[in-house]
């Protein structure tokens, strides 16, 4: 039986629930590198990674995949604590009404003030008065949904064949409190306080049904979907991300990350994080030609091995056999492809005088079993630069399509009759 999608809305009395009935967003596709957004009230149109604007929430796809990658992060991963499935079903449509409000800009249910002074606010507050900053917010489900609340939901044989659990790779030093989860939310903007205004609100409206796991800060993007960009550099200082997705290659994004089966997954993505700590200290003793030689491009230009500009087709014997540009590029893996949105991280020091620094690696592609997996294995097995890092976190995610119009929300396909 479908869900029905038409509940009344919940009363600000009801602890932590979210209001926000005729929403006014537009239904254009999200998840393009350059949605339009009018920022000023005007007539005049800007490319929403310019204006610092409202990123389309709406579309076939969700946004915070293909869309113009945003300089900060908040990811968390949640584990479900209800049992009970409508009470989860109504949550994700609640956490869809707020989603789609504060990627406007615009607060939670009843805001954060000027109510029943007896009552907690339904908006924290924190982001009262600052712009949208293309705010994205993307959720997936993880494999432990559907094995701890599969039968209760009435999903267990709903989990795409996909959706696998990521093996241990050599030089894997996985901590639990950093991996898994049942549920995903990846918020992208270019404020980090409108970052962690979203995930803060999600969680209390979820208090009591889902509680998070674990979560993660992200600045300085590594990877862009704008090829027209400067690429971004990591914190061993190389360009990365120079022959990633476009996110204007529909093309590339139909071969390679979108989910063309039909099902409830049909439109939607898979989704691959890794926390990956870099030996900092280390790395920064090493020669530069031996940085050089680990990348298989030059630390200024970012040119491949003989090459002379950054995005110059790379010959890939001229590389050291080890090389990470050798043994990550598609040539060298049967034409597996990911669409990379990682960011850097630096979480204090580890008590003993050195940081906590690196890149948290997120992935999206259409299958992880011919993406993620293969490509991984290869590098696991050979990469130089596997000396200076370690992956201390993992998580897999199966990501939905798009929220189509303000009458659908995230995971309806999911939980809908089969034949829909």
């Amino acid at each position: 039986m479908t869900e029905n999608t038409n509940s009344p809305t919940p009363s600000r009395r009801s602890l932590l629930t979210v209001g926000g009935a005729g929403l006014a967003l537009g239904a254009a596709a999200a998840g393009g590198a350059v949605a339009l957004t009018r920022s000023d009230g005007g007539s005049d149109m800007a490319p929403a990674a310019e204006s610092g604007g409202a990123v389309p929430f709406h579309g076939a796809h969700q946004a915070g995949i293909a869309t113009a990658v945003q300089d900060r992060l908040h990811f968390a991963a949640f584990d479900v604590t209800t049992d009970d499935r409508e009470e989860f079903v109504q949550l994700l449509k609640d956490w869809t009404k707020a989603a789609a409000l504060m990627t406007e800009g615009r607060p939670v249910g009843e805001g954060a003030y000027g109510g029943l002074a007896e009552a907690p606010p339904d908006d924290t507050g924190e982001a009262l008065g600052l712009k949208p900053s293309r705010l994205t917010l993307t959720i997936g489900f993880g494999p432990s949904l559907f094995e701890k609340h599969g039968k209760k939901f009435g999903i267990a044989d709903r989990r795409p064949a996909a959706l696998v659990e990521l093996p241990k790779f050599p030089g894997d030093n996985l901590e639990k409190t950093r991996s898994g989860g049942d549920l995903c939310v990846q918020a992208c903007a270019d404020d980090p306080q409108v970052a962690v205004h979203a995930i803060r609100n999600l969680a209390r409206i979820g208090f009591g049904k889902v509680a998070i796991r674990w979560s993660q800060l992200g600045f300085g993007k590594t990877s862009s979907t704008t090829p027209d960009a400067q690429t971004p550099r990591n914190l061993m200082g190389f360009k990365d991300g120079t022959r990633n997705v476009a996110g204007t290659d529909a093309a590339a994004l139909d071969r390679h990350i979108w989910v063309g089966d039909a099902g409830w997954m049909k439109g939607g993505s898979y989704l691959v994080a890794r926390r990956i700590r870099m030996n900092i200290e280390t790395w920064d003793r090493t020669s530069l030609q031996e940085q050089e030689d680990v990348f298989g491009r030059d630390k200024g230009e970012g040119a491949p091995v003989g090459k002379a500009k950054e995005r110059d087709e790379p010959f890939l014997k001229a590389m050291k056999p080890t090389a990470h540009v050798r043994l990550a590029h598609p040539d060298s893996n049967h034409g597996a492809t990911i669409l990379r949105r990682g960011y850097s991280f630096t979480d204090g020091t580890d008590g003993l005088g050195r940081l906590d620094a690196g890149l948290f690696f997120l992935a999206y592609q259409k299958d992880v079993r011919t993406g993620f997996i293969p490509v991984q294995r290869g590098l696991a097995a050979h990469d130089a630069l596997n000396e200076y890092i370690q992956h201390v976190g993992s998580a897999v995610f199966a990501v939905p399509p798009g929220v189509r119009d303000a009458s659908d929300w995230w995971g309806r396909g999911l939980f809908a009759a089969k034949d829909v």
